[in-house]
């Protein structure tokens, strides 16, 4: 009763600061971002979805009551990405399966919406192996190998069923698709090449409508960000920005030659924040300030994991050793502290999901996931027990 009483005072209050945001099909008495049989709560609502690559076994760990939720099963999962609230999960067989966490937030830029429902299988999605996953209210944009990614109608996702809108399709490529500014940004290959050399603009239905003039040779690694969507390129990154239905490309370059072992190609960062990590090849770490649009050159050691915190917070590396590292705006070591073996780190799947108070890293030989509060000298503040191995996990409701 206590949560119904603080959601009912918190719903009335957002309802109020939002305005005339409001969709028209939502009443006075519905807040904006409200999907049927939610909750609004006063705080995130932060779970994570966990996938035991031995088992196959799914489950959503609420990290406020440290409820497991078992959510099904899919043979021989190998790999897991989300959108914030969903998780897609790839098989064996290379088909998707798609779990809702039940958590999510919607962000309006001056304030911020957070929900809760149940955990729920949702089924599963066309296509095999997605690369990427983004969503926004309207549109969840799967990319896969082949240059195609399929569009699925998020309101139909929110209630529990995969439906299309559309989809994009271009010279095959490991590209990527993301929806952004009431549109969708897609990357672009040429005829006969791997990889993408710039980026297009789509509607929702899959549409070409434009296309950004800035170029993105070899286009590798992508992050949405309060200030555009960043993707890598052979010779620094392209930030795309939309004002008044407009879009427009800027290149932040590198500070130096780098050559492609050494060049970011994924990125990785707290949702909505725009100071981005990477690998830079085997023993460092790039650090990409989208504000000031300036990276750093970062000498961690051997690098198994990496996440950046946001401005003002420190970059986060998993070293193959097992310890985990902090380091400052300067690239200067903080903190360090032993936290998995070595054995862990081969396996290429422990991560660091990082929200706006702690940092996650799963330990894929054990049941354990470890809460870490990366503002006080990486003290593990809790040891999540998530049954069977932690292999893949993602945050959601962040």
């Amino acid at each position: 009763m206590k949560l119904k009483a603080v959601t009912a005072v918190v719903a009335a209050l957002t309802l109020a600061a939002c305005g005339g945001e409001q969709p028209k099909e939502v009443t006075a008495d519905v807040p904006h971002g409200y999907v049927e049989g939610a909750e609004e709560a006063a705080e995130a609502q932060s779970r994570l979805i966990v996938a035991d690559t031995e088992t196959g076994a799914v489950r959503v760990v609420d990290l406020i009551t440290e409820k497991v939720h078992e959510t099904g099963q899919v043979d021989g999962v190998r790999a897991l990405t989300g959108d914030g609230r969903f998780g897609y999960l790839t098989g064996r067989d290379g088909a998707v399966r798609v779990i809702d966490s039940g958590a999510w937030m919607v962000d309006h830029g001056d304030h911020v919406h957070y929900y809760r429902a149940k955990v729920r299988d949702v089924g599963m999605a066309p296509g095999q192996r997605p690369l990427a996953a983004y969503s926004d209210p309207a549109v969840s944009a799967l990319s896969y190998p082949d240059g195609t990614t399929t569009l699925l109608d998020r309101a139909q996702l929110d209630k529990g069923s995969v439906a299309e809108l559309g989809k994009i399709t271009r010279e095959p490529h490991a590209g990527v698709a993301i929806p952004y500014g009431g549109h969708v940004l897609a990357s672009v290959a040429e005829p006969g090449k791997p990889l993408a050399r710039g980026v297009r603009v789509h509607n929702r239905q899959g549409k070409a409508v434009a296309e950004i003039e800035q170029p993105c040779p070899d286009l590798q690694g992508q992050a949405v960000t309060r200030r555009g969507v960043v993707f890598g390129c052979a010779d620094g990154a392209l930030l795309v920005t939309e004002k008044d239905g407009a879009f427009t490309g800027a290149k932040i370059p590198y500070p130096r030659s780098v050559s492609a072992q050494e060049r970011a190609t994924a990125f990785f960062h707290r949702p909505g924040g725009a100071t981005l990590a990477a690998r830079a090849g085997e023993t460092a770490v790039w650090s990409l300030d989208v504000g000031r649009r300036s990276w750093q050159y970062v000498e961690t050691g051997p690098v198994a994991a990496v996440n950046a915190v946001g401005e003002g917070g420190p970059l986060l590396a998993l070293t193959r050793d097992g310890t985990l590292r902090s380091f400052d705006g300067s690239g200067k070591e903080q903190t360090a502290i032993p936290l998995l073996t070595p054995e862990a780190t081969a396996a290429d799947i422990p991560s660091i999901q990082v929200d706006t108070t702690r940092a996650y890293v799963n330990n894929p030989l054990s049941a354990d996931v470890y809460e870490i509060d990366y503002n006080d000298n990486l003290r593990r503040a809790r040891t999540l027990k998530v049954g069977g191995k932690a292999g893949h996990i993602v945050e959601t409701g962040r």
